[in-house]
């Protein structure tokens, strides 16, 4: 047996070792959530094994995207500001639209949102919290 046989062997087996472990995985996003969106695609396949398998991949895109939106949130914060009244008296982290918007952009997704969306730290918050 060529050695080119044997790896391809070895990637079916850990490739059905792995499709087997997704039985006894529950992902974070449920498996009806991923067979109603794979539905409304056109996609239908009764094997539970790949629905699981598309809601790990999905678990693992939305960490990504997180993950890179934490990163602007860090970085916005620490560009110097300006306008010393414009700055934060406290450090804590605000994800916004603009954040968000630039970590999908880095995975070819285009999200804008409305000029009327309200984008601000303290927009939401209950008015006794901004003046801390």
């Amino acid at each position: 047996m060529s050695s080119s046989n044997e790896g391809k062997h070895e990637d079916e087996a850990a490739l059905t070792e792995f499709l087997s472990s997704l039985m006894d995985y529950t992902p974070t996003i449920p498996d009806e959530l991923v067979e109603h969106y794979l539905g409304k695609s056109g996609f239908h396949c009764p094997d539970l094994r790949l629905t699981r398998l598309v809601a790990v991949a999905t678990q693992k895109f939305i960490s990504e995207v997180a993950s890179e939106a934490l990163q602007h949130c860090k970085a916005r914060l620490a560009a110097p500001v300006r306008d010393k009244s414009k700055q934060p008296k406290e450090k804590r982290l605000v994800l916004t639209m603009d954040d968000l918007s630039k970590a999908l952009r880095e995975y070819g997704v285009n999200l804008k949102h409305q000029e009327y969306f309200a984008d601000s730290p303290s927009t939401g918050m209950d008015p006794s919290v901004k003046d801390e």
